[in-house]
């Protein structure tokens, strides 16, 4: 018995170490390719990579790439005439030198001639709030991880506190809330020019997160009240983080969807609405685009291993101290 707990506790731990790991890590890129952007100056493409807490540039492209860029921004887009260069001005300095070029802006210019959103409009909730549902997984697993009731009630109660408290903290009291608002309306606004209507989604973004924040200090409340009157209930410490990669894969979905299937008249093609590839290849216009996990994913591939095994260990342990 007392081996078998060693090895629960080992395995939870090594995938809290993946998890956390995971939230600082790459999980998902995208790339296009087009004819605009050749290969021996884009060997990725326009490339992006999706975090948990936001999309971050993939392209890793000096020199001749971004002189390259210069000329594509200054010429045209596809065989488009150079009328639409004041959208491409926006794109402001390009002193990128040694920097290289900032592919997130890129695909925000290249998505806004099929009509889409800009990237940084995805999932406004999720990611800032990320880090608390973290926090929240974290505390879960280091009580899971322990065998004693007593231990993992105490650990539960002061975790939640400490990332109740968090959260309240940096997005009231700091005010990040507000200014994550402010700077989503401003981002919206880069192309979609109507201030009303990005307002009323600006304060959507406000009530759905004082919505979620509250469900989240409610779901530690029933975590506690769950492991102590009920036995079995530890078991979701571990299944509930363990199914981190089914819940990112879900979510990137759905903003996928949502992207692909709410466009605007302000493109320069005229594209129906669709589904963008979640994974493999796939093309839209002129671009080809790729989607794949990166090693961010399989961090939490790893810890959903580990936890699923610790998980089935754990349970077995319940049922043979219940039958003696």
């Amino acid at each position: 018995m007392q081996t078998n707990n060693k090895r629960v506790s080992g395995l939870t731990l090594i995938a809290l170490v993946a998890i956390i790991a995971a939230y600082f890590s790459p999980i998902w890129w995208v790339s296009l390719t087009a004819p605009n952007y050749p290969p021996d100056a884009f060997p990725d493409g326009i490339r992006i990579h999706f975090h948990f807490d936001g999309v971050y540039n993939g392209c890793n492209v000096a020199g001749k790439g971004t002189r390259m860029a210069d000329e594509i921004l200054q010429g045209d887009i596809g065989g488009k005439e150079d009328r639409f260069n004041p959208i491409l001005d926006k794109k402001g300095d390009m002193d990128k030198g040694a920097q290289g070029l900032d592919c997130v802006h890129e695909m925000n210019t290249i998505n806004h001639y099929v009509g889409m959103f800009p990237i940084a409009t995805g999932a406004p909730v999720e990611k800032p709030l990320a880090k608390f549902f973290f926090g929240f997984f974290a505390v879960m697993l280091l009580a899971f991880a322990v065998t004693q009731q007593k231990l993992r009630l105490i650990i539960l109660s002061v975790g939640f506190a400490a990332v109740a408290a968090w959260a309240i903290v940096d997005q009231y009291v700091l005010g990040h809330l507000a200014s994550h608002v402010e700077e989503y309306v401003k981002e919206a606004g880069t192309f979609f020019k109507e201030p009303d209507k990005i307002k009323v989604w600006g304060d959507n973004v406000t009530l759905v997160s004082n919505i979620v924040i509250g469900g989240l200090i409610a779901a530690m409340v029933i975590v506690v009240l769950g492991v102590w009157k009920i036995r079995s209930f530890q078991l979701l410490l571990a299944l509930v983080p363990g199914l981190l990669p089914l819940f990112f894969v879900l979510e990137y979905a759905g903003w996928l969807w949502f992207f692909g299937h709410n466009m605007h008249p302000w493109g320069a093609f005229t594209v129906k609405p669709f589904m963008p590839t979640v994974f493999g290849e796939g093309k839209v216009a002129q671009f080809s685009t790729f989607s794949y996990p990166y090693w961010g994913y399989g961090l939490l591939l790893i810890a959903f291993a580990c936890l699923m095994l610790a998980l089935l260990m754990r349970r077995k342990q319940l049922r043979e101290q219940a039958e003696q």
